[in-house]
């Protein structure tokens, strides 16, 4: 990759980065998805773990938020963050599993993750085996499109189309994987033109229990 082309990537990033409050998408993530004192959510690639800690407050000490990462820096930056607080779990993940405990999650959400997957089918059959009984799964994630056509997620299917995923993708892989579409939030949260988010909200099949949409609304 020329230094151009990385330059305008890292710009480009730079710009899906823009500043959007963590406690207020938390809150409205949090609405979506019934959060509430006791409640057990994991946040799978947390990053910074600015989400994760945000909704740490949200379930309260008889919760728990599971954050999970690939990256050793970032494992050891989201560690040192729950050394303060108590409902923080960090996992260190792999690319084709979540390391959580089976069973354990209300909730489980990745933003501007999904994209990066490389083995989605491992990784959404590891999801489902982490989410109780009528748990629900997020994906908040953005479509390729503008700058990011130029750029391809190394290891990716060729049918993403660049850096991103359409919603209509993410559904049919998650479709594969036992999970059916809850409902579509598009957009889920404007950022810059071109680079909304989505969220797509999913229910294991076997799990429906017949209502249209998850508890609350974003």
């Amino acid at each position: 990759m020329t230094f151009a082309r990385t330059l305008l990537l890292a710009l480009t990033l730079a710009a899906l980065a823009a500043p959007v409050r963590a406690d207020d998408e938390a809150a409205r993530l949090a609405k979506a998805l019934a959060l509430e004192p006791g409640s057990v959510v994991a946040d799978i690639g947390a990053g910074a773990g600015e989400l994760a800690f945000a909704l740490a407050q949200t379930v309260g000490p008889s919760g728990r938020v599971y954050a999970t990462e690939l990256d050793s820096d970032r494992l050891e930056e989201l560690r040192e963050k729950a050394a303060s607080v108590s409902n923080v779990t960090v996992v260190e993940a792999q690319v084709t599993a979540t390391g959580l405990p089976d069973d354990c999650c209300d909730a489980i959400y990745m933003r501007d993750v999904y994209h990066h997957l490389t083995d989605p089918a491992a990784l959404n059959r590891d999801v489902a085996r982490s989410l109780r009984p009528g748990g629900t799964f997020v994906v908040i994630d953005f479509r390729p499109g503008g700058l990011l056509r130029l750029f391809k997620v190394e290891g990716v299917s060729e049918s993403r189309k660049g850096h991103g995923i359409a919603p209509a993708d993410a559904e049919r892989e998650l479709g594969e994987a036992g999970f059916e579409r809850v409902k579509l939030v598009d957009p889920w949260l404007d950022r810059l033109i071109g680079l909304d988010l989505w969220a797509l909200f999913l229910r294991e099949r076997a799990s429906q229990s017949g209502s249209s949409a998850p508890p609350g609304s974003p």
